[in-house]
This record gives structure tokens, sequence and C-alpha cells, in this order.
């Protein structure tokens, strides 16, 4: 029994004893001394205000001198070691504003000469009153911790503040001094509480300016504490992958969690809150898909703070796919009578849809011409596919597969036959701007099967179909006439659009149209050729390369102006989807110069033109000149190819050539010089194999000895005279000798036309005639021998005259050498063999040839 009053009799003791310390310095730091003295040894220094003024107060400072004599000195008063007031007796005194925060120091010092010595001083600190302390809150981590408060303190003070909370649970009141420094906002520990009681806080501040308290904050254990987070986990269904439970478990108190989960993709969360229950069942959640899980619980459903939040990721497991895909085909009927290519595109499920990683598609052609041939299935991981079948209708079906199952199938019918199942009418595009298009279009007429819906396809113009073969489109139940596509739509595009009726998954004949979400008039202008004609031209472009177009083209403009011309240029528009790209400009003047150009346009406007070409048209008689004489060319070589016309012919041009050309060319055997050599016996040192080259087929003459004579000639005699040889062995300095009995005139001319016959002889190295080789079976009586020194045998084309040679004419002078040079250039020179393989000196009797100035 004395223990049950003791122990309640202590607490009481110390709680009193605290509160009423509590009070206490409350209450003595709320007083404010009326002024300031500092007491030093040597004096002492005075202000009419307490130590902690607030700014703009006037302080007035007084010093006073003690026993110290200091009869030569003066007394002056320093703030922060800057003299501001001095006098000469024993006290001094001043008054100062004081308009800044922080701690101002004033001392009074005495003035000897230069010498200054400290006789007191005092410090006044400016700064703020407390405000009341706001935003008072207490917190407890867990059930097992300890409460904490906090509160904001407000301005700053400049001074020393302290902070005490009082703490009462209507009995008895507990004091706590802050423990923290922080300037702008407090913090203090309680000790441990009960959930039974209820407490009231208030913090009160204080300095030397005064005192304030906080609004009474009032509150239970079961209000303030805060659980730990939730340790949880999760487990999917075997069956669906779109269901799961979660489990958690908290502190034992904690009745009351909420949980709020989402996919990593989305901003938004879906939150679901329990009570008194540490599992969840959730249901509809996608497959595949990492979600996000949380979960926060607190002690009492309506009172209490709830608990941070514990995260957890995990992503779901795949199901089998959903949803069906959407195909699209396009058939090509041009690979001959018996066949047909079917390419099939579709595009890809939607997450939600595909259930999981798409792992390929099945694409399955089923024959419906009664053909009893099995189904062909095919595999592709691809969004497209092409096959050429035997032309005929077709069940095509694609499924998409993924690790738990495949989706349901999609159907389309192939018909060839589509005329019976007509197009829309009335389709239009319209720029919508922003990448839009809006196409619109009205029913078939009279169409005998119901329609099913409508497909609307687009694809840029001028797109390689081999290139990229995919399209883009959207189907659209029957009740829909209109639709903004805007799917891959790029600004100054043009796109060629088609609309198909569906009739029972057949698609009908389609209509097509251009259209554009903004256009520009085009930025370059289309490269133009020219091809002049007889009074015209034929001028043709190519189209506008896409990227420059920059909108639908709507027609092109040919410009055509004369040079020089200083009117406005012919222009000729050509709209476009009706022109072949060509256009022909008749009746122009021949040998007038004209400026050709062409340019593109948009529904933005005309762009800038491409290249231009000058040209001028040729006149008509310069054309019937070139006509004419190709026409005489082409006639006279038809004519030439017939023999008896070209016999004729050649009759023809017989007679009208000069004379010279039907003479017979003269056998060098019946020339002069031949003959005057015999009569003089000059002795050839020559082989007739020289003369005669391998090359044709006739019997060789004998050969002659020749004595090839190495050493200078021997010096002439007195008596004769020096002839120099002609311009062909004039080079090496040959001499010819000429006695003083031959007759003049006759051997000075043999060397000189000899030689000159060599000489032509090297030039030409052509064949030897038949009428040289062969002159004539007449038999001749060989000629006398003329040799002297060196016996040699001539040729038979000098010994032995042709029968067929005849006497010179009586005018033909003998004695004349230009004549017979003359005659001798008009036959062929080429009777000499090829080459002439020898060096040194001929020696023909009175005639010595240097071989070695011949031209090889």
């Amino acid at each position: 029994m004395p223990f049950a009053w003791i122990v309640p009799s202590a607490i009481w003791l110390v709680m009193h004893f605290t509160a009423e310390a509590c009070r206490k310095g409350i209450m003595t730091s709320s007083k404010a001394p009326r002024g300031t003295e500092e007491i030093c040894d040597k004096g002492r220094m005075t202000a009419n205000t307490a130590s902690a003024i607030q700014p703009g107060t006037n302080v007035t400072l007084s010093c006073y001198l003690g026993d110290l004599q200091t009869p030569k000195c003066r007394i002056g008063i320093f703030l922060n070691n800057s003299e501001q007031a001095k006098n000469s007796g024993r006290s001094v005194s001043k008054t100062f504003p004081v308009n800044t925060y922080g701690r101002h120091t004033f001392t009074c010092k005495t003035i000897c000469g230069g010498r200054k010595k400290l006789i007191c001083g005092i410090d006044i600190k400016c700064g703020n009153p407390p405000d009341e302390p706001g935003n008072v809150s207490c917190i407890q981590m867990g059930t097992d911790s300890h409460p904490v408060c906090t509160w904001d303190k407000g301005r700053l003070t400049y001074l020393d503040t302290t902070y005490v909370i009082q703490l009462s649970n209507g009995t008895h009141d507990l004091c706590f001094s802050e423990e923290s420094l922080n300037k702008t906002f407090g913090l203090l520990a309680l000790r441990k509480l009960n959930f039974d009681s209820n407490y009231t806080v208030v913090v009160s501040a204080s300095n030397k300016l005064g005192s304030a308290s906080s609004q009474p904050f009032t509150f239970t254990l079961i209000d303030i504490v805060k659980p730990h987070p939730p340790d949880f986990l999760m487990e999917f269904d075997s069956s669906s992958a779109t269901n799961c439970t979660l489990f958690w478990h908290n502190e034992a108190q904690a009745q009351h969690c909420r949980l709020r989960y989402r996919p990593l993709t989305r901003h938004s969360w879906s939150t679901v809150e329990i009570f008194s229950s540490e599992q969840y069942h959730l249901h509809g959640l996608e497959p595949d898909t990492v979600y996000e899980f949380q979960v926060s619980c607190k002690i009492h459903p309506e009172r209490g703070l709830w608990s941070d939040w514990k995260m957890n990721q995990t992503r779901t497991p795949e199901a089998e796919p959903t949803g069906i895909l959407d195909v699209w085909y396009r058939q090509e009927q041009d690979l001959g009578s018996q066949q047909q290519n079917i390419s099939l595109f579709w595009k890809a499920l939607s997450k939600s849809e595909a259930g999981g990683r798409i792992l390929g598609y099945r694409v399955t052609f089923e024959a419906l011409d009664h053909r009893n041939l099995p189904p062909e299935s095919h595999q592709t991981t691809h969004t497209s596919y092409s096959k050429v079948t035997p032309r005929g209708d077709y069940r095509i079906t694609v499924t998409a597969q993924n690790s738990r199952g495949r989706s349901p199938p999609a159907s389309i019918l192939t018909n060839l036959g589509i005329q019976d199942l007509p197009p829309p009418q009335q389709v239009s595009a319209m720029a919508m701007g922003n990448s839009s298009i809006l196409v619109s279009w009205k029913p078939p007429l009279r169409s005998a099967v119901p329609i099913s819906g409508y497909v609307v396809e687009w694809a840029e113009t001028g797109r390689n179909p081999h290139l990229e073969p995919h399209h883009t489109w959207a189907k659209l139940p029957a009740s829909n006439l209109s639709t903004v596509i805007a799917e891959h739509i790029k600004d100054n595009m043009c796109y060629q659009i088609r609309v198909f009726a569906l009739y029972q998954d057949r698609a009908g004949q389609a209509v097509s149209v251009r259209g554009y979400s903004t256009a520009q008039a085009p930025s370059a202008g289309p490269q133009m050729f020219t091809i002049p004609r007889a009074t015209g031209v034929l001028v043709s472009w190519e189209e506008i390369p896409v990227p420059q177009q920059r909108g639908c083209i709507t027609g092109y403009h040919v410009y055509l102006q004369t040079k020089d011309s200083q009117g406005d240029p012919q222009v000729y528009a050509i709209p476009s989807g009706t022109a072949p790209g060509s256009l022909y400009i008749p009746d122009l003047q021949p040998g007038e110069l004209y400026d050709l150009w062409v340019t593109g346009s948009t529904a933005a406007g005309e762009g800038p033109p491409g290249n231009s070409d000058r040209l001028r048209l040729e006149s008509a008689r310069g054309w019937v000149t070139l006509v004419l004489t190709c026409s005489f060319f082409i006639f006279s070589a038809c004519v030439c190819s017939v023999p008896p016309v070209r016999k004729t012919f050649h009759s023809l041009l017989s007679v009208l050539l000069p004379q010279w050309q039907n003479k017979a060319i003269p056998d060098p055997a019946n020339a002069t010089w031949a003959k005057s050599f015999m009569v003089t016996k000059a002795e050839l040192s020559s082989s007739s194999i020289l003369f005669l080259p391998s090359t044709i087929g006739f019997e060789e003459p004998e050969p002659t000895p020749v004595e090839e004579a190495f050493m200078q000639p021997d010096p002439p005699d007195p008596g004769d005279k020096l002839l120099v040889g002609s311009a062909g062995s004039r080079r090496h300095g040959d001499w010819t000798q000429e006695s003083s009995s031959s007759e003049p005139g006759e051997e000075q001319q043999l060397p000189e036309l000899y030689q000159r016959l060599v000489v032509e002889a090297m030039e030409h190295l052509q064949p030897v005639p038949e009428y040289i080789t062969n002159p004539g079976p007449t038999d001749l009586p060989p000629p006398p021998d003329t040799t002297r020194d060196h016996p040699m045998d001539l040729p038979e084309y000098i010994t032995s005259p042709s029968p067929t040679d005849l006497p010179l004419p009586a005018d033909t002078p003998m004695d004349h050498p230009e004549l017979e040079c003359h005659l001798l250039s008009i036959f062929p020179t080429t009777f000499l063999a090829p080459t002439l393989c020898c060096e040194g000196n001929l020696t023909l009797d009175r005639v010595k040839l240097n071989c070695s100035s011949f031209t090889r």
C-alpha cells in the first residue's frame, strides 16, 4: 500500500519542479532593463537603453573617468574602433541612431598625444523580438519510438532566443527545451507517450526584446503515429495472366491499408482501399506489361497518419492474343493468263491485343474454285506476304502467334470478277492542315450485294512500290461516309488516295483521287527537252522530283517567246492528269530564234521555271538540198550494184575522163636510156633479184655476177669530164665520169635517169605488174655482149625489148631529159625488191651507185 502512493507522489514532485522552473525562466526572460551600465577599473560607461534594441532606436552613451589623473589627455567614444566623439574633460556623451542588425561595440578611450588607452566599453545588440511559432505538429514513426514535434520560428531575431515546449495531459505539465539550433524551424523530441491520453503542446519563444507562444496543438498518440511501410509480395494466377493476389505484412496495430498500381507507361494510378485484411485480388491487368504496385497503411481507418508507400515492380505474364488482325491485299493479274500475284498487308496488334511478344504470323490460302486442293499455310515474321498462285478466288486467313497461343483468324476473300461490285461515288479529298486530309464519298449505286464497310488506302505519289511495298489504310463501317486520315501524313506532300467498298469481306472497284494536307508552290521546275521539226517543235518534260513538288501538281505551263521580243511570251496551259508530258507547237518561222521553258503549279501557285532552251528551225531550202543529195547517193549506190548498169557507167566515165588516163603504160624495156646503155656497153652490176620482188609469181632471170667496189673510184683522167649525180645521189658526193670520147648528152642522162628510177622504186615498194615481169612471147635476138671487165647478164626486161614497143614519135627529142623523166613517172616504179640488202658501191661500168643513199 505505501508503494501505491509513493510513486505517483514522486512523479508529481518532479513534474511540479520542472514546470515551475519552466515558468520562471519564461517570466525572467520577458523582463527588459531600462538602461545598461558597464563598470571598469579606469572608469565606467553607460547607455540609456537596454543591451538589446530594435532597429531605429537612438542610444545615448556616456563615458566617465575614474580616479586616473590625465591633465594633458582627452577622452573619446569609439564605435567599432572609429572615433565618434571626444572631450578634454573627464567625461563625454553622444547619441547614436542604430539601424542595422547585429552587435555594435562602443568603447571609451583616453587620447594622449598619439597614444590611446581603453577605459571601458559596452555592447549593444540590435534585433527583433521572436515571432509566434507556427505550424506546430508532432509525429511518431512507428509504435515503439518517441514523438517528435516541429514548428516554424518565423523571422530571424539576430538575438539569442530560447524555445520551450510545454506538454500537458490535463493533469500534469511537462517542459522541454529545444535541442536544435536551426534558425528557420524548431525540432524537439518528447518522452514516450501512451495511447490513452490527450495531449496539448504549446511552443514558447523568448529573448531580451520579448516573448511569444504558439497556438495549442491537441492530439492523441493514435493521431500522430505513422506506421512503418508494410512488406508485400504478388502471385499471378496460372490460369489467367491478367489476375494476381497481393499479400503484405504490417505492424500489428495497423487496421487499414490502401493499394495503388499502374503500368510504367502511364501517369495515372488505380487505387484500392482494404480494411482489416492483409491480401487483395486484382483482375483485368494487361498481359506482358511492367506494373508498379505501392501499398500504404495506418492504424485507424479515420484517424492517424498513413505510412510511406512501399513500392514493387513486376511484369505480368503473357496471354493469348485477343485482337483480330486488320488485313488488306492487292491482286495483280499481269503475270499471264494462268497466274496471279496476291500481296497481303496487315497491321500489328496493339500491346493489349497481342498479349505478349508476337513470334510470327500464319497465312493460309484456301482455293474456292472446287479444285479440291488442300489449304496451304505459310509462316512469316513480317507484316506482309506475297504469293504467286493459279488464277482463281481464294479465302485467305491470317493469325498472330505468341508463346501462349494464336489470335482469332482474320479472313478476306479475293475475287477476280469485281465488275459487278461498283465503286463509291463522288470521292473527294480536302486539305485540313496539321498533317491531315478529309476524305469523303457517297455510297455505290445499285449494289446487288450488301455493303459491309469501306477501305480508304493512301500512299505518297511517286513512291516505288518495289522498294516500299507497304500501304496505309483504314477500315470503316458502312455507316461512315467520310474520315480524316492523319497516319503517316506529311505537310507539303501529295498522296494518292483510293476508296473501296467492301462486299461481305470482298473489295469492289476503287476510285482514286489525289490529296494533300498543306501545299506550297513548287521549289523547282521540270526538266525540259525539245525536238525541232519542219515547221514546229515537240516539247517534252519530266515530272518535278517529289520533294520539290511541295503538294499535288495541278498543271504545267509551256512558255514560248521570240528572242529580243518585248511582248509577253505565248503560254500553253496543260492540266495535270490529262497531259502526256509533251506538247507539239506548230507554225514556227524558220530561221527565227525562240526561247522555251516550262513551269509547274500546285494549288498554292506557280513554281519557278526549269531549264530553258533556245532553238532555230532550219529553212526549207536547206532541207530540200540535203534530201536531194542523200537521194542521189542512195540511187547511185543502188544502180552501181547491178553489173550491166555498172559496165555502162564505166564506159561513160572512160569517154568523159582525160585521154592520158586511157593510154597504156609504156614498157621500160623500150626506153631510150636502155637502148643507149646497150649501145655504149654500160656495165651494170646490179642483180636482177634486187629489181624483182619475191612475191611475184614469174620465173626469176639468171643472176648476173656483180663486183662490189669498196674503194674510192680512180681519179678521172685529165681528158674526162666530171658529172655531178642527180639529187638522189648528190647527198653522198658520188661522182660519175664521162669519157671525152663519149657523145655529149647520152651518157650524161643515163646515170641520172637510172638513179631516179631506183629511188622511186624504193619509195613505193609495190608488187611488180605483170606487164613488166613478162614482156611478151615474142623472141628477139639477144643483144651483143657489152661487158668489158666483168661479164654480167642483164635482166630480160632490159636485154629483150617487147614487140609491143613502138618507135617514139618524130617530134620527141631524144636528148630532152625532162621529157624522159616525165615518161618514167607515169608507170609504176615498184618493180624493185622491197628492200636492198647491200652495202658499198655497185659498179655498172661507168655508173657507180652507192646503196647506202637509198631510202629504206
